[in-house]
């Protein structure tokens, strides 16, 4: 088949073991990001089969209707950038592994990485030391503090298990199913949404984007919280009412916010309003961004290739495009 990788930033694909699986295909791997409709279908008028890293291309209608030779998108996890209804219209078969119940390390560290640098204030100090200063203030410890699990999942559940190594007290506020869960493996539940944000010293926000919790942290969430608080996003950003985080930052309540994702990426250019905000910690969505992780997705997203090509798809989210496929002349 015909393969197109798109946004391998750093051109690290070619380099994985896993991507010998596709040494029988012709594969071409861009490195740079283009979201361009004219300039993508260009570069992909004769791909068969398509590979995103996460989301960071977006496939709709207008992409699609000038890709006629493409038969499959490849991809790992969720896809809110995909409009799979247009894709099945098109006999597009999306295929996804969604990787339920798998924890998901890489997010998790980096979760801490943002939570630990927030508490300690520890960019603004590296900076400072290398601007010729010594010690421009003094951070806060973590042990003793509650923090706050807002979604318990996968990642949610791995970030808990550090917050108790740490000696933390972990409160956790979630789906009602998900809230069982947390309580069955010894964590506090909340006893409501508004208490959760008014009790969190340390909120890190963990659930997956879809249409019901689009926006799913409010305005007033935020100004439930201490001005002492530190909220932390490694989900997505739309998760959050837009504006609500900025706003709130400067209104006091929390103090302090770490961030790896936003609403529009990659943020370029240093254009974007948190960027600018002294009480926060912004880094470019690296959460699962390490070689490991990278070998364990592509992993899957080849393999759903090859099943492709044998005629025997995994991981179908639109079998109705394999049928449209199959009434082509």
């Amino acid at each position: 088949m015909n393969v197109a990788i798109l946004d391998d930033y750093f051109n690290t694909v070619p380099t994985l073991p896993a991507f010998r699986k596709l040494a029988d295909h012709k594969v071409k791997v861009w490195n740079d990001h283009v979201q361009d409709t004219d300039g993508l279908a260009e570069r992909l008028k004769d791909v068969e089969a398509l590979v995103l890293i996460r989301e960071r291309t977006k496939i709709r209608a207008p992409l699609l209707d000038k890709l006629p030779k493409l038969k499959l998108i490849s991809q790992r996890s969720v896809y809110p950038h995909i409009d799979i209804e247009a894709c099945t219209k098109k006999g597009v078969a999306v295929c996804s592994n969604m990787h339920q119940g798998t924890p998901s390390y890489p997010t998790s560290e980096m979760t801490w990485a943002l939570i630990l640098a927030a508490a300690r204030d520890l960019p603004q100090q590296v900076a400072a030391l290398k601007a010729g200063k010594w010690q421009i203030g003094v951070g806060s410890t973590v042990r003793g503090k509650t923090l706050g699990i807002f979604g318990y999942g996968r990642i949610g559940a791995e970030v808990a298990k550090v917050g108790k190594a740490f000696g933390m007290n972990v409160l956790v506020w979630a789906r009602e199913d998900t809230r069982r869960k947390a309580a069955a493996d010894g964590y506090e539940v909340a006893a409501s949404k508004a208490e959760f944000f008014e009790r969190c010293d340390i909120l890190s926000l963990h659930m997956r984007l879809v249409d019901a919790t689009r926006g799913i942290v409010k305005r007033e969430d935020l100004a439930r919280m201490k001005p002492t608080a530190i909220f932390v996003n490694t989900s997505r950003a739309p998760l959050v009412e837009k504006g609500a985080l900025e706003d709130a930052l400067r209104a006091g309540r929390p103090g302090k916010a770490a961030v790896d994702v936003y609403d529009e990426e990659p943020v370029v250019g240093g254009n974007h309003p948190l960027l600018g905000m002294e009480n926060v910690i912004c880094s470019p969505h690296l959460g699962y961004v390490t070689r490991e992780e990278y070998e364990l997705q592509f992993t899957d997203i080849f393999d759903q290739i090859l099943a492709f090509a044998a005629g025997k798809p995994i991981n179908v989210v639109n079998p109705d495009a394999l049928k449209r496929q199959a009434h082509e002349p």
